[in-house]
C-alpha cells in the first residue's frame, strides 16, 4: 500500500458533487464510531444543506491518486465570552486503508491554519467519544486539550418521537 509520503494527498473544500462521497463516509463512520445506522432520508439533504450554505458548516476532503480518502467539518460557535466564533470539528472520517498516515493531521493543520489567521475565530472544538482512546491520543497529540465541560443533549431525531418538554416553571 501507498504511504502518504509517497503519494501526494491534496486539501480541498468539498462541493456539491461530493455529496455521495460525504454520505457513505458519514454512514460508515457513525457504524463504526457508535454502531448506528443514520436516516438517509435526513443525512442525504442534511448534508445536501451544509455544501449549499457556507453557513452551517464546511467540509474539507483530503484526496489521494483522484480519490476522496477523509473528510473533515467544521460548524460554528458563537461565543459571547470572547466575541468569536469556535469552529467544532465534526464528522471526522479517514478510509480504513489511510489511517495511521497522517490524513487527520493534515486536514486538523489547514483547519487550525485558517482558522489563526481568521479573526472572527476564536478556537477549535471537538467532541470524542468517551471510549475512543486512540482518537483522544491522537487529539492531544495535536495540542488540543480535555475541557471541564460535558456535552448533554435532548435529541428530537433519534427517538422518532418528539421528545420536547416544556420549561419548569
Amino acid at each position: 500500500m501507498t504511504g502518504i509520503d509517497e503519494l501526494a494527498v491534496t486539501l480541498r473544500q468539498a462541493t456539491p458533487a461530493d455529496r455521495d462521497v460525504i454520505v457513505g463516509f458519514n454512514e460508515a463512520l457513525a457504524r463504526e464510531s457508535e454502531d448506528r445506522a443514520l436516516d438517509r432520508e435526513l443525512l442525504e439533504p442534511g448534508v445536501a444543506r451544509v455544501l449549499e450554505d457556507a453557513t452551517l458548516g464546511r467540509y474539507y476532503l483530503a484526496e489521494a491518486g483522484g480519490e476522496v480518502i477523509g473528510q473533515l467539518m467544521i460548524t460554528l460557535e458563537w461565543s459571547d465570552w470572547r466575541c468569536g466564533h469556535f469552529w467544532w470539528i465534526q464528522s471526522v472520517y479517514v478510509a480504513s486503508t489511510w489511517r495511521r498516515q497522517g490524513v487527520f493531521t493534515r486536514l486538523y493543520g489547514h483547519v487550525l491554519e485558517q482558522a489563526r489567521t481568521a479573526p472572527e475565530v476564536c478556537g477549535l472544538r471537538l467532541y470524542v467519544e468517551r471510549e475512543n482512546a486512540q482518537a483522544r491520543a491522537t487529539y492531544q497529540a495535536l495540542g488540543m486539550e480535555a475541557t471541564g465541560y460535558r456535552v448533554m443533549e435532548v435529541d428530537f431525531r433519534e427517538t422518532g418521537t418528539d421528545t420536547r418538554v416544556s420549561p419548569a416553571r
